[in-house]
């Protein structure tokens, strides 16, 4: 039997400045990351749970300047819609924000659920099926995790059309998008994150959200 690691204190207090370090990245540099960097990502990315083992995420990385260019188009269409729901201080806030590095990141991911995955042989999902979705997306958390431990900056671009992304990567029609995440080295780095920094949302404590039954 392989002996675990031990946690220790001076751990725990680094895996909490992880925690608390982790930002949506939407500024970030030009220069591409270090070789072979990507893969350990994804890598660790690979480690994380999901129901049954199913491991339904699927990785698409986007090199190719053509689909990157409709990708782009892409959240220049959703972003003006999305303006348009707004009025008055919101909408001039909106409009001033940050909301994408898809200019600027030198790595776009897009990251697929695989909605009838060969493994896992449908264990866990009979109720909830759902689950495939909640395990591609623990699987991008965990990536974005790897990615600030490497002092890689990530940021998930959630203003898109999922079918058209879909199509314009020549994706299975089945993979449902989980997320399209730009990935890079930042140019700065906030303990706060950028839209409470700019006034749309401050956090609000636990006790909030947390209730007792």
């Amino acid at each position: 039997m392989t002996r675990p690691p031990v946690f220790d204190d001076t751990f725990r207090a680094r895996f909490e400045d992880l925690l608390r370090w982790r930002r949506d990245v939407r500024r970030f540099r030009r220069a591409p990351l270090a070789p072979g960097l990507l893969m350990r990502l994804l890598e660790l990315a690979d480690l994380a749970p999901s129901v049954g083992n199913s491991q339904p995420w699927r990785f698409v990385t986007v090199d190719d300047p053509d689909r990157r260019e409709r990708i782009r188009a892409n959240f220049r269409r959703a972003n003006a819609d999305a303006l348009a729901d707004y009025a008055g201080e919101k909408a001039a806030l909106y409009a001033r924000l940050k909301l994408s590095g898809l200019e600027e990141a030198p790595v776009h991911l897009a990251v697929f659920a695989d909605m009838a995955p060969p493994q896992g042989h449908g264990l866990g999902r009979r109720t909830m099926p759902e689950t495939i979705e909640h395990s591609a997306t623990t699987a991008v958390h965990t990536l974005w995790l790897a990615a600030r431990a490497h002092d890689v900056g990530l940021g998930w671009v959630s203003i898109l059309d999922p079918d058209t992304v879909n199509a314009d990567l020549d994706c299975d029609p089945d993979w449902h998008l989980i997320a399209y995440l730009c990935i890079g080295y930042p140019v700065e780095e906030h303990e706060d994150a950028e839209l409470e920094r700019h006034g749309w949302q401050a956090r609000t404590p636990l006790s909030d959200r947390l209730l007792r039954r």
